[in-house]
């Protein structure tokens, strides 16, 4: 399908997915969510797709909420752009490939959730991080279910009473993001964590990605008779078999999905 507000290009097995609509800074209205939504999706069900990366075009990568869609409305309304921004962060946990932020400026409110959400993320050292619904009054309540689970409670808390910004260095030590990288080498060191993580069998990062999610908020006992169940299943598949053999073997493994 054609989209107005993001762009989509392929390199298999890489895709990826730029926020486009800079003069607005790369805002969360409903059309935004929902184009990004319907584009994970497509992109997922394409086989030559094995991980994706979610980046942004201009000097933000995306300043949250389109706040005019938000003043003078009702219930109704409110509810249904809430509704369409936990759709957007349950597909990108949700679909089978991990999706990797790429931030090359600043990502506040339910920018920041965004790159929270992400399985990975990559930062340019020009990035800035904040959930700033405090100072107008719209405290960043679905932005602190992301930031809670990436960065813990005390740091998340901190982020959201204060609404302050932070740097990439500190995002990073955080927690928030894997690393940071000069500006002109962020579309780089991003493709090069796609790859690797595309090297992998696709069944395997599949169940993998699947199981972190389901046992993040299990306790530990419920958290292990899961992934027990899980990794015996794993350990029969044949990507499993064929990895274990080459390696006992001092060969590469042919992966067959399966």
């Amino acid at each position: 399908m054609s989209y107005e507000l993001i762009e989509i290009e392929t390199s298999a097995p890489i895709a990826r997915l730029t926020l486009s609509w800079p003069q607005k800074r790369n805002a969360l209205s409903v059309q935004m969510m929902q184009e990004v939504t319907k584009g994970l999706s497509e992109l997922s069900a394409r086989d030559d797709v094995r991980a994706i990366i979610l980046g942004a075009s201009g000097p933000a990568f995306s300043a949250g909420h389109y706040l005019p869609e938000m003043v003078d409305k009702d219930l109704a309304h409110q509810r249904f752009v809430f509704d369409t921004c936990v759709e957007m962060m349950d597909t990108v946990q949700g679909i089978a490939e991990p999706v990797i932020a790429e931030v090359q400026g600043v990502a506040t409110a339910a920018g920041c959730q965004l790159v929270a959400a992400c399985d990975l993320a990559v930062a340019s050292s020009n990035a800035r991080f904040a959930t700033p619904g405090v100072k107008i009054g719209l405290f960043c309540t679905t932005p602190m279910v992301a930031l809670s689970r990436a960065i813990g409670r005390k740091r998340a808390m901190q982020m959201l009473l204060t609404g302050e910004l932070i740097d990439a260095e500190t995002a990073s030590d955080w927690g928030l993001i894997n690393s940071v990288v000069e500006e002109n080498a962020l579309k780089d060191a991003a493709e090069t964590l796609a790859r690797k993580v595309a090297d992998a069998s696709s069944l395997v990062i599949t169940l993998g990605k699947q199981a972190f999610y389901t046992q993040i908020d299990l306790d530990q006992q419920k958290a292990y008779a899961y992934a027990k169940e899980v990794m015996s299943m794993n350990a029969m598949a044949s990507d499993a078999q064929e990895g274990m053999s080459a390696f006992l073997e001092k060969r590469t493994p042919c992966w067959t999905g399966k």
